[in-house]
């Protein structure tokens, strides 16, 4: 039952090229950085990620994406990222966007064997008609472009069925976990994690403190260890490096009304 894998390097180290990821955060908030780092250096190309977005510029998934390692990604957002935007428009990445509550349900549908589910997200636009880009060639012509959906009336309201999300592996970050993989989550950096793990047939967890088994209240696990099967501690460094996406200022009150 002990899950702890020596080093983030040997838990990344059996994932091949073609494999699909579901990993964890929202922009830069709860990524798993460290793992991330160690798949960018263990050389798998050809990857097929999941993820809300991917990261900025050089950072999280962005590390991976600059070096075109990523082929297809499916998400909700794509900015913040130039690179990603190139690459998208060039042709040399495949993209299927979805609805952001639409891809959490896909992913925690996913990890509870659930093959299907009918949302009304997206009803009445090209995310049920079909026509949404997915690649382009090196011209801007579309040469892959998103499926019509079923839709269906219960209850007089229309509904488009979309389909699970169940991935090779799965890569996310906890506040703290214990040796059996139960994690616990730090406020919104809990975010898409749990549902990435949930997703995954293999779950790689890097946490920034390590606890023995018992010292975690059930009632505060987020995520069961059922669905974790790796666990990687974070050195202290490693823990507190965490990159700001945008930094706002609010002027103080001092600075009142600009007058002549």
């Amino acid at each position: 039952m002990d899950k702890v894998v020596g080093t983030a390097e040997a838990a990344v180290a059996d994932i091949g090229d073609g494999a699909s990821i579901a990993v964890g955060g929202f922009g830069l908030c709860g990524i798993p950085s460290v793992l991330i780092g160690a798949l960018y250096a263990q050389g798998a190309g050809d990857l097929r990620v999941v993820s809300n977005n991917c990261g900025v510029d050089r950072w999280g998934l962005g590390i991976l994406l600059h070096a075109g390692r990523i082929s297809r990604a499916t998400g909700s957002y794509v900015g913040e990222n130039k690179e990603f935007a190139r690459q998208y428009l060039s042709g040399e990445i495949e993209l299927e966007l979805t609805p952001q509550g639409t891809l959490a349900e896909r992913l925690r549908a996913g990890g509870c064997g659930i093959p299907a589910f009918f949302t009304p997200a997206g009803v009445g636009t090209q995310v049920a008609e079909g026509g949404l880009p997915w690649r382009y060639d090196a011209a801007g012509a579309v040469v892959v472009a998103s499926p019509r959906k079923e839709v269906r009336v219960f209850d007089g309201v229309e509904y488009v069925l979309e389909e699970s999300i169940t991935t090779d592996y799965a890569l996310v970050r906890a506040a703290r976990g214990d040796r059996h993989g139960n994690l616990v989550f730090d406020k919104s950096a809990r975010n898409f994690n749990p549902l990435a793990a949930m997703a995954g047939r293999i779950t790689v967890a890097e946490v920034e403190e390590l606890v023995e088994p018992g010292e975690l209240d059930p009632d505060e696990v987020h995520l069961p260890g059922v669905f974790v099967q790796r666990v990687v501690v974070l050195s202290a460094a490693q823990a507190a490096e965490k990159q700001i996406e945008k930094t706002t200022i609010t002027a103080p009150a001092a600075w009142g009304t600009v007058r002549d």
